[in-house]
């Protein structure tokens, strides 16, 4: 094992209290072939007493910047109350964290209440939409078109939304009000239809890196910002290589996986536009569950890290506001 990988187990080996974090921690250090990619983009542990994370624009209680899916996140108070919100049973999932790194920073900037209109992209049959109707939104949900869908193999997968009846199914909202505040449109996230404007947030969970390319999934974060009212919030997650900065997978109608640089070159991008991202944390490793790579067949409840395409990938969020 390396000195490195050695310095960062140790401590919570040490701090192991369960049968299950001492054989997480195991496993880990078993798996060192596998997470050594993953160290290189380990960070110095920051001095006791100063946050990992960025200073926040927008004060929030759980998430302080655009991140990386951590096993930290799943140990806070409020990610535990967004659980039991959306109806889910607490695991390991990065899908989960996807949900609750969404809804809790449009929740911080006080955009889950009424007379707010969020708009989502992509969303197939995700809770979102009727938890944040609950909530006294009105939404516009959105998917791709059924034809598109079966093409690429996610009407067969049960990840497609065809209309209103799968948005509810946990009843998170109560019928009649999701019927009066949810609205269903197919939409081309490669082409927003340009009716879909003057909302006051827009979010995606993992959708971007299936429109072909990096590039693309650039191009669609961009263009989300154009359905935004001036302070409007974007809050978008998508594929993270963990593996490399140079390798990746690129121009495949399946499934891109974006390198740090390309998170780097969108943040740019988007500031060029006079639009403020708020401060990327790519930390990656804040115990030994991020260390474990999930591998085919994947299981339900160890899914932070995933080996994808012959990359290890995990989950990224970022969260842009509008320029003014």
């Amino acid at each position: 094992m390396s000195s490195r990988l050695s310095r960062w187990l140790t401590p919570w080996r040490h701090r192991a209290r369960d049968h299950q974090a001492r054989a997480t921690a195991a496993l880990a250090a078993a798996r060192v072939d596998r997470i050594r990619a993953i160290l290189e983009h380990v960070p110095p542990p920051a001095p006791r007493g100063v946050a990992r994370r960025g200073t926040p624009r927008l004060p929030q209680p759980l998430y302080f910047a655009s991140s990386v899916c951590t096993a930290e996140d799943f140990r806070h108070p409020e990610f535990h109350r967004w659980i039991a919100a959306l109806a889910e049973r607490t695991r390991y999932h990065r899908k989960l964290w996807e949900f609750v790194f969404i809804a809790a920073h449009l929740e911080a900037a006080g955009l889950l209440a009424a007379p707010a209109r969020g708009l989502g992209f992509g969303v197939g049959r995700e809770k979102l939409p009727a938890a944040f109707a609950a909530r006294g939104c009105r939404i516009v949900a959105t998917d791709q078109a059924l034809d598109a869908a079966v093409a690429a193999g996610w009407a067969q997968s049960n990840q497609h939304a065809r209309g209103l009846d799968v948005l509810n199914l946990d009843g998170l909202c109560p019928d009649q009000a999701f019927r009066e505040r949810v609205g269903f449109a197919t939409c081309d996230m490669n082409r927003i239809d340009p009716g879909l404007r003057d909302f006051d947030f827009c979010w995606s969970s993992c959708s971007l890196e299936h429109l072909g390319s990096i590039a693309a999934g650039a191009a669609f974060v961009r263009a989300s910002l154009e359905t935004l009212k001036p302070g409007g919030i974007a809050v978008h997650t998508t594929e993270y290589n963990l593996s490399s900065n140079e390798r990746t997978v690129d121009d495949n109608p399946g499934t891109v996986i974006f390198r740090r640089r390309d998170i780097e070159a969108l943040v740019a991008a988007l500031a060029a536009d006079g639009h403020h991202v708020m401060d990327v944390s790519f930390e990656c490793v804040t115990g030994p569950v991020d260390l474990f790579v999930d591998e085919p067949p994947y299981t339900a409840d160890v899914h932070l890290r995933l080996e994808l395409l012959g990359h290890v990938s995990t989950s990224i969020g970022l969260v842009i506001e509008k320029a003014r």
